[in-house]
């Protein structure tokens, strides 16, 4: 099965990382390995023979695999160029050279296919896959109405391939149309179908949080969309002033601000979402470095002609509004993230080994977002803008109040009544005075959260917060009192006190190891009249020895006195 040795060899060795040099590194050796298997050498190490595989060779299938690896050599090396080429221009001339190479091997695959020997599954795959190559080649020379044609052909191949045959096969066949698919779209937009921008940008939306190889593709070719659509675009306008656009990357980025947009607010789930706002800061950020490169550009001609810097440049208020829509854009994410924090830290705890949310999360995400807002502020070109200053300074209000809300939360967790309640008294403030503020203010809260449902919110836990501190303190009934000394449950059996240990892990139901208790043992008896007795003398009847001193000591010793 050809889409099968495809998919499994791309998968195993690099491609899915996006790494076309490794899978262009196991080709090479797997189609050594098989002309050393088959004896299929093409002339020695000093000079080459070229050799063709032919239909009488096919009683071995090794030899439509040989092909086939070449073909997937020859592309693989073509994408690997295609990567290279957004720095290296003149590799795009070996790309295509590659590119027709490889789908010169994949027509050749095709006509040994056509042998009796081959079965007719494998060669329809072998046609789909040379219709692939073929349209690749075209795509490459943006010979859209022909690359159309040859993607269609392969796209309706797998279709019939996927509908005839086990659930298991027609996964990948999905799988291969799904990423000719992009192509399609791409390649009618060029034709002049307007609508296959939006389809494009759907299938972005539909391919999920996942990256790899397909999203890649959807990003590289929305990107060439825009640059297309770019060349029409000249100026932007923000906060009242119009500002020339001459980067081509600014141009392209601000073109596609709006459909980015559009589609985080479509998202599906709120992975999708998380990864569509990385790619429009990460997509920001490199706008905004390439913006800053020309400033120093300008700021090195301004030094050279002595020109007095007083008014803000079109390039500086570019650069501060592009920098504008990069500290929104975090804001708007780390707002998304506490929303569905906020909705976790509501559900009920299933796993108590799992650590879930806790209002600590949110502050630190609330912190992020009044420190943008900071930043914005102080952005060059708006210092006299009072309208944006108000503005920016309701907001930090509005994200003051719920950054205190929930430091009320985690005071309230450990038992802090009093501490929680002065923090909830401060919300109401900053809630109280976002509405009075924003009244002058016209929809400058519509992108904000809502403050009267924190208020609400607020009332409801101040009410339940002294009711619990009340409970705290009240004296407890005798009967509910609880026990605070040590004695076991058996030795009080005919009064009840509340002892919330007895269905803890360790109850105190009896006293281990039990006290000593005196107990009649065996007499012992003691000898007392013996220190009372007076015995009889017996001087007589020992034996009297007689008194030598030392002198017959000695000579008892040398024998003197013997």
């Amino acid at each position: 099965c050809v889409n099968v040795i495809i998919k499994d060899s791309q998968q195993q060795h690099g491609l899915r990382h996006g790494d076309y040099q490794r899978y262009r590194g196991y080709c090479s050796r797997r189609l050594r390995r098989l002309r050393k298997t088959l004896g299929f050498k093409c002339g020695n190490r000093h000079k080459f023979t070229g050799k063709k595989v032919t239909v009488e060779m096919l009683s071995d299938n090794r030899y439509l695999l040989l092909v086939l690896m070449e073909a997937e050599r020859a592309w693989s090396y073509a994408m690997q160029l295609k990567q290279e080429a957004n720095t290296e221009p003149r590799k795009r001339f070996h790309l295509l050279s590659r590119l027709r190479k490889a789908a010169k091997h994949g027509e050749r695959l095709e006509k040994l296919c056509e042998s009796p020997r081959v079965d007719a599954k494998t060669k329809l795959e072998a046609q789909a896959y040379t219709s692939y190559l073929s349209g690749m080649v075209r795509f490459e020379l943006q010979e859209w109405k022909a690359a159309t044609e040859a993607f269609n052909k392969c796209k309706t191949i797998y279709e019939k391939l996927a509908s005839a045959f086990t659930e298991e096969l027609a996964v990948l066949y999905h799988q291969r149309v799904e990423e000719i698919s992009p192509n399609i779209r791409y390649c009618a937009y060029n034709i002049g179908d307007q609508n296959a921008m939006n389809e494009l940008m759907q299938m972005r939306l539909s391919a999920g949080g996942g990256g790899g190889m397909m999203a890649e593709k959807l990003e590289a070719l929305i990107t060439q969309t825009r640059a297309k659509q770019a060349a029409t675009m000249s100026e932007v306008e923000w906060r009242g002033r119009t500002v020339p656009v001459k980067i081509d990357k600014a141009r392209i980025f601000l073109l596609g601000l709006g459909d980015n947009e559009a589609a985080i607010a479509q998202a599906a789930n709120e992975e999708t979402k998380e990864r569509l706002y990385e790619t429009l800061l990460a997509e920001c950020r490199d706008t905004i470095q390439a913006v800053r490169e020309e400033l120093k550009t300008e700021a090195k001609q301004r030094e050279r002609s002595d020109e007095a810097s007083g008014k803000v440049s079109n390039l500086q208020f570019l650069h501060s509004y592009l920098t504008y829509i990069k500290l929104w854009t975090v804001v708007k994410r780390n707002e998304s993230m506490a929303h569905m924090l906020q909705a976790k830290l509501k559900e009920p705890q299933t796993d108590e080994n799992k650590r879930g949310p806790r209002p600590q999360d949110l502050i630190r995400l609330y912190d992020i977002i009044l420190q943008s807002l900071a930043e914005l502020s102080t952005l060059q070109g708006l210092e006299e803008d009072h309208t944006f200053q108000k503005e920016v300074a309701l907001k930090m209000l509005v994200y003051k109040a719920y950054r205190c809300f929930f430091i009320a939360q985690s005071y309230v967790l450990v038992k802090k009544w009093s501490e929680a309640l002065v923090l909830y008294e401060r919300v109401l403030k900053y809630a109280k005075e976002v509405q009075s503020k924003a009244k002058s203010l016209n929809n400058s809260l519509k992108d904000l959260p809502d403050v009267q449902e924190l208020i609400t919110e607020v009332n409801a836990e101040k009410y339940s917060l002294q009711a619990a501190a009340i409970l705290e303190d009240a004296p407890e009934a005798p009967s509910q009192q609880k026990v605070k000394d040590n004695t076991p449950l058996c030795e009080r059996l005919d009064n009840f006190h509340l002892d919330p240990t007895l269905v803890g892990k360790q109850p105190n139901l009896v006293q281990f190891p039990p006290d000593f208790q005196p107990i009649p043992c065996k007499p012992l008896f003691f000898d007392l009249a013996l220190n009372h007795v007076a015995f009889p003398p017996l001087d007589d009847k020992v034996e009297q020895k007689g008194k030598g001193g030392l002198t017959g000591y000695i000579k008892g010793i040398f024998g003197f006195g013997s």
